[in-house]
């Protein structure tokens, strides 16, 4: 029984071969019957109507990526024209303060009252300068001079600094968004050779310098 049950299944499968490779012999028949049916004129114009519509359908997308780079170069140019537009409207109110203080000045005012104004505009400048990430560098007097942040303009010698640290600072430093625009200009101690050293002992023996140092 089970012999017979599989030879009944493989001419199941047989016939169902069969069948499929006799549709698509069909399908290819009927195709090729097709073909035969148009004339040169008609498979002509065919393939003519096709490679307008293929040009049409180019013309389309080419004309779809050009208007999608003029959207975003406008885009570009607006967010260049207006990327400080708050940070406009925050100097806006320091102007008007420092246009009030000049008027103010050209009239009988206590100086207290002018250097309040000034203070206060000078800090409304700091606020909108900072809200755009820019931060003030401004050493100490006996830092070390930091070549990444400052900017050495001279040196002079002072025997009681040590060499290479901030003895003035000529102008303050800023940096915007951790990036340096300007670095801080001082002026650094100098180190001194030992016969200065020497001489700077013996014109001030109270000093304390250490000659070996």
């Amino acid at each position: 029984m089970k012999d017979s049950e599989k030879e009944n299944q493989v001419e199941d499968s047989h016939t169902d071969s069969s069948a499929n490779d006799g549709q698509a012999d069909e399908t290819q028949a009927g195709d090729v019957a097709k073909s035969e049916e148009l004339s040169p004129e008609q498979a002509l114009h065919a393939a003519e109507q096709k490679a307008s519509d293929n040009w049409d359908q180019l013309l389309r997308t080419k004309a779809e990526m050009e208007n999608l780079r003029r959207r975003n170069s406008r885009d570009i140019e607006d967010a260049h024209k207006f990327a400080l537009e708050r940070f406009i409207n925050d100097l806006l109110p320091v102007r008007d303060s420092m246009e009030m203080g000049l008027d103010a000045a050209t009239e009988t005012v206590e100086v207290d009252k002018l250097k309040e104004g000034m203070d206060l505009t000078l800090k409304m400048m700091i606020s909108s300068l900072e809200k755009v990430g820019l931060v003030c560098i401004s050493p100490e007097i006996g830092e070390k001079l930091n070549p990444e942040l400052h900017q050495a303009m001279s040196m002079q010698e002072e025997p009681n600094a040590q060499p290479n640290t901030i003895l003035m600072v000529m102008q303050k430093g800023y940096s915007l968004n951790e990036r340096l625009i300007r670095p801080a200009m001082v002026i650094v101690a100098k180190a001194l050779t030992t016969k200065e050293i020497k001489a700077s002992s013996d014109e001030n023996p109270g000093s304390g310098i250490d000659e070996k140092a």
